[in-house]
C-alpha cells in the first residue's frame, strides 16, 4: 500500500490516564488553538514555545514513539549573539516528552559547529485553565484567577488557578542543571547555554499537576528510559495477557494488533469499590473519560480478548447508577450514566456531566455486558455482586425507559442542557424523516427495542442460574411480547424494511439507516425477514464497499462527510456483522469484515479511526478521513475483535465449561490461529483453516473436549432466545 491516509490535522498526541498532550508537529502549542496539556478536563498548558535568543527552531521530524511518549527533532535558524552570528542548522535540538502522572520533558541541544556558542534558551509556558468543553466549543470564559509564583532558590514555577473551591495547579521543576541559575521573567524560563564544538547540553522540565489538594507527579526518568518505565512495563504485560492471533493475512493481522495497542493505550484507571480497575476510555483527544454506552460496547467487543474490561466497567458504572430523579442530569433511579467529567463546568454544575445520564441504551447494555462477562468468566459472584444493579436496570426499563407504557423504549430529554438524541447516533441531526425534517420526540428507536429484548432474555438465563424460575419466565414472556409487537409495528411491508423509529405520535420513521443492523445483533428481527434486512443493508446506497453507511445515500439528508448521516463507523459495522452471522449470513458478514480490514490498511499504522467518509469505493479510491475523528478511539479499536468473533462464530460458556466455535473463514482470510483464548481460568490455542469450502479447526493447547462446533444461530436460540414464536 503506497498511500496512507492521515486522519485529522497534523499534530502529536500523547496521553496516559486522564492526562493528554496535544501539540503541533514541532512540539509547540499555539494560542489560540485547541492544543495544550489537558488534565482531568482542564487545559493546564495553553501555550508552549522554545527560542534561541528570541528565534524559533525549525522542525526536522517528530512524532509519538509510544502512546505516552514523543520525540521531536529540530534545528536552529540563524541568530545573533554577543560573540557573533550562529549559522542556521548548526545546532540540533531534541525534545523528548513522556506523560506519566504529569509530564516529563527532556531538552537536549548539541553544538554541531566548529566554534563555541553561547546563547539564551527560553521556554515560554502559559496556562489558561480552560474547561475542555469550552476549548472544544471555542467559547472560553474566564471565571477565576490565575496566580504565578517563581522560587529562584528552588527553581520551581507554580501557576495556580482558583475559582472558589475549584483549584488546578501546574508546578514546573527545572531538574538538575549545569550550575548556571535558571531565570523566570516575562512568562519564560531562561537558561544560559554555553557549548564547545561537539558538546551537548541537557535539561529536564518536570510538570507536576494538582487537582485540588492531590498532586500527580511526573516521572523523573528521561525519555530514553521510558521503555523501562512502570507504565511501559504495564502495557507490555497487558499485551502479553490478551488474546493474540497468527494468520497469513498481513492486513487483518496488522489491524488486529493495532487494536490491541490502542486498547492498551486507552485503559483508564479508575477507583473501584476498594481497588483500582481499568476501563476503556472512549477516545483521544476529547473523550478520555468514563462513558456508559461506549465503555459497555467496547467491553462486549473485547470479551474474547480481555474480559477484565467488562468486570471493571460493570463495577465502576454500578457506583454511579442513578438512585433518584434529577431532570437537569436526565437521571432516573436505576439508569446507567452517559458521561462523567471533572472540569470546572462540571464542578459548578454549569453542565450536567456530574455525571450526565442522557443515554437510553446504556442501561440495557449494562445487562447484556453482565451476562456476557459471566459467560466468559464463569464467575457467579460477578452476577451475585451486581444483581441489585441489574434489578434496578430492569425496573428503569419498565418505569422510565418505556415513557408511555406502550411496551416500547422511548427517550426525550427533560434537561435544559440535555441531548436531543440519546442513542449511539447522538448528534442533533441524526434522526430524520424520509423528507429530511428532524423527528421530535419522544423517539422510540429500533435498536433500543432490540437491546431491551436481548437484555431480558440474557437476564432470564441469569435467573435460571440463580434458581429463580418465576423471574426468568416473567422476563421471557415480556421478551416474547416485545418481539411480537416490534415485528408488527416497526415492520413496513411497502418498503420491505423496518422503521428507523416511531416518532412522538407513534408514526413510523421510514428513513433507511444502519440502526436496523443492530436489531440483527440483538435477535429481535423475525427470522423470515432476516434475508430481506441483510439484502437491503448490502444494496449500494447503504453498502459503500468501505463498510455500511449510517444513512442511505438516497436520503435527502445524506452527506458522506457528516458525522452520523452518511459516514461509515467501524464499530457500527462490527455489530452488524455479528448480527449477520447470528442469522446465518456468513458471506455478508465476511464482506463487511473485509471492508473494514481493507479500509484500515490505508490508514497510518493500520489504525481504525472513529469514523470515515461514506464515499462509494472505486478502483482509484481510498477511505477519506472525517475531520475531527478521534484516533485512537475505543470502539473503533475493538472492531477487529468483534469481526474476528463473527467470522469464527466464537461463543463462550464458561459456566458450562464449553467453548463453541462455528468458523466461516472467507477466501481472503484462509487461516487463523488464536493464542491464549480464555474461557474462565482455562487458556486455549486453536488453529482454524479453510480446506476448499470446508472450515476446519484444531485445538493446539487446552482441553479438546471443551471445544465444540455449534452453529451460532442454533446456540443463541438454545441458550438465550427461548421466547415463544410470535
Amino acid at each position: 500500500m503506497s498511500f496512507k491516509v492521515q486522519v485529522g490535522p497534523a499534530q502529536i498526541a500523547i496521553h496516559q490516564g486522564q492526562t493528554v498532550l496535544l501539540t503541533e508537529t514541532d512540539g509547540r502549542v499555539h494560542w489560540p488553538s485547541n492544543r495544550g496539556l489537558y488534565f482531568r478536563d482542564t487545559r493546564v498548558i495553553s501555550a508552549w514555545a522554545i527560542y534561541a535568543n528570541g528565534e524559533l527552531w525549525d522542525l526536522l521530524n517528530g512524532g509519538a514513539i509510544a502512546p505516552q511518549a514523543a520525540r521531536i527533532f529540530l534545528t536552529n535558524r540563524a541568530f545573533e549573539t554577543e560573540d557573533g552570528p550562529v549559522a542556521a542548522r548548526t545546532l540540533g535540538l531534541v525534545i523528548g516528552r513522556q506523560v506519566d502522572g504529569g509530564l516529563h520533558e527532556d531538552i537536549e541541544i548539541t553544538n554541531n559547529s566548529q566554534r563555541p556558542v553561547r546563547f539564551n534558551l527560553e521556554v515560554a509556558v502559559r496556562a489558561d485553565f480552560a474547561d475542555i468543553f469550552e476549548v472544544k466549543g471555542d467559547n472560553i470564559v474566564r471565571r477565576g484567577h490565575i496566580i504565578t509564583s517563581w522560587s529562584a532558590k528552588r527553581e520551581i514555577l507554580r501557576v495556580t488557578y482558583h475559582n472558589r473551591d475549584f483549584c488546578r495547579e501546574l508546578i514546573v521543576r527545572t531538574g538538575e542543571g549545569d550550575g548556571r541559575p535558571t531565570v523566570y521573567a516575562n512568562g519564560r524560563l531562561s537558561f544560559d547555554v554555553a557549548l564547545k564544538p561537539g558538546q551537548a547540553w541537557h535539561r529536564c522540565l518536570i510538570y507536576d499537576l494538582v487537582d485540588g489538594s492531590k498532586r500527580f507527579r511526573a516521572s523523573k526518568e528521561c525519555i530514553h528510559s521510558s521503555e523501562t518505565s512502570d507504565h511501559s512495563r504495564n502495557i507490555d504485560e497487558w499485551q502479553r495477557t490478551v488474546l493474540k492471533i497468527a494468520t497469513s493475512n498481513e492486513e487483518f493481522y496488522r489491524c488486529y494488533n493495532q487494536g490491541v495497542q490502542d486498547m492498551a493505550a486507552l485503559r483508564l484507571p479508575l477507583q473501584g469499590t476498594d481497588h483500582m480497575v481499568f476501563v476503556p476510555a472512549a477516545g483521544l483527544p476529547w473523550f478520555v473519560a468514563l462513558f456508559g454506552r461506549d465503555t459497555l460496547i467496547v467491553s462486549l467487543q473485547t470479551m474474547i480478548v480481555y474480559p477484565e474490561f467488562a468486570a471493571g466497567t460493570l463495577e465502576v458504572l454500578a457506583q454511579y447508577q442513578a438512585t433518584e430523579r434529577d431532570d437537569y442530569r436526565d437521571a432516573e433511579p436505576g439508569k446507567i450514566l452517559h458521561e462523567l467529567r471533572y472540569g470546572e463546568l462540571a464542578h459548578f454544575k454549569l453542565i450536567p456531566h456530574t455525571p450526565y445520564y442522557g443515554t437510553a441504551d446504556a442501561t440495557p447494555l449494562y445487562l447484556i455486558a453482565l451476562h456476557s462477562a459471566w459467560k466468559a468468566t464463569g464467575d457467579q459472584t460477578l452476577i451475585e455482586r451486581h444483581l441489585p444493579n441489574a434489578e434496578a436496570c430492569l425496573i428503569w426499563i419498565d418505569k422510565y425507559g418505556d415513557r408511555d407504557g406502550d411496551g416500547f423504549q422511548e427517550y426525550q430529554t427533560r434537561s435544559t442542557a440535555g441531548y436531543e438524541n440519546m442513542a449511539w447516533k447522538d448528534s442533533g441531526d441524526s434522526v430524520m424523516y424520509p423528507d429530511g425534517t428532524l423527528v421530535r420526540g419522544p423517539k422510540a428507536l429500533c435498536e433500543l427495542q432490540g437491546y431491551v429484548y436481548d437484555a431480558w432474555l440474557r437476564m432470564a438465563e441469569i435467573y435460571d442460574e440463580l434458581d429463580n424460575n418465576r423471574r426468568a419466565n416473567q422476563l421471557r414472556k415480556k421478551a416474547a411480547l416485545l418481539f411480537k409487537k416490534f415485528n408488527e409495528l416497526f415492520w413496513d411491508e411497502k418498503s420491505g424494511f423496518y422503521a428507523y423509529a416511531l416518532d412522538g405520535d407513534k408514526k413510523k420513521v421510514l428513513s433507511v439507516t444502519s440502526n436496523v443492523g443492530h436489531c440483527l445483533w440483538s435477535g429481535i428481527i423475525a427470522p423470515k425477514r432476516a434475508a430481506t434486512v441483510v439484502n437491503r443493508l448490502m444494496q449500494k446506497d447503504m453498502w459503500s464497499s468501505w463498510g455500511i453507511r449510517t444513512l442511505s445515500s438516497n436520503h435527502p439528508s445524506f452527506n458522506p462527510y457528516n458525522y452520523q448521516t452518511g459516514a461509515v463507523w467501524p464499530h457500527d459495522n462490527s455489530l452488524i456483522a455479528l448480527g449477520m452471522r447470528r442469522y446465518g449470513f456468513d458471506a455478508e458478514a465476511a464482506a463487511v469484515a473485509r471492508d473494514i480490514s481493507g479500509a484500515a490498511s490505508y490508514f497510518l499504522l493500520n489504525q481504525l479511526p472513529e469514523l470515515y467518509a461514506g464515499l462509494q469505493r472505486d478502483p482509484t479510491g481510498f477511505p477519506v478521513q472525517y475531520l475531527g475523528a478521534n484516533v485512537p478511539q475505543a470502539w473503533a479499536a475493538g472492531t477487529p475483535f468483534a469481526l474476528l468473533q463473527a467470522m469464527l462464530g466464537l461463543q463462550l460458556d464458561a459456566p458450562r465449561g464449553k467453548l463453541y466455535v462455528d468458523p466461516a473463514l472467507p477466501a481472503w482470510l484462509p487461516d487463523m490461529t488464536l493464542i491464549d483464548l480464555r474461557l474462565g481460568r482455562r487458556r486455549f490455542d486453536i488453529r482454524f483453516w479453510r480446506d476448499g469450502k470446508e472450515n476446519l479447526f484444531e485445538v493446539l493447547r487446552g482441553n479438546r473436549s471443551a471445544v465444540e462446533r455449534k452453529a451460532v444461530s442454533e446456540l443463541r436460540k438454545n441458550n438465550v432466545n427461548r421466547e415463544a414464536s410470535p
